[in-house]
């Protein structure tokens, strides 16, 4: 984890997903869509290969953010999913502070190999307990 010494927290995590953590969630979740699950099925997708679930992405932005702000309740988030995540291919997830200071973190999900965004969004936290 990098994070600044500022007021600001600005934070980056490294998280490589495996064909299992889909599993995994598709068994605790129940969607097991052959696109999260089969790599068969998936080959002759135009995506080549499973991709993960969204929701597994903000679990772990979740657990992330829980780590950074402990103690503020999550109020709301609003994501996008503009492209997909693969089994085996590192993602770095981005967390930094709205500048105007209320109580939004702005978060991006990148895959490490090109770049591409595969999570945007941002959460309103409560104040401090």
């Amino acid at each position: 984890m990098d994070r600044t010494t500022e007021a600001a927290i600005k934070a980056t995590f490294k998280w490589v997903p495996r064909q299992a953590d889909f599993d995994a969630f598709a068994k605790l979740s129940g969607d097991d869509n052959p696109i999260h699950v089969d790599p068969e099925f998936s080959a002759r997708t135009r995506f080549g290969r499973t991709v993960s679930h969204g929701m597994l992405l903000y679990s772990r932005v979740f657990a992330h953010l829980q780590a950074l702000y402990p103690g503020r309740d999550h109020q709301m988030q609003t994501l996008m999913f503009p492209n997909p995540s693969y089994a085996d291919e590192e993602l770095a997830f981005v967390f930094s502070e709205n500048p105007e200071g209320n109580g939004e973190v702005l978060i991006e999900v990148r895959r490490s190999t090109d770049g591409a965004v595969t999570l945007s969004g941002s959460c309103q936290l409560g104040d401090p307990s």
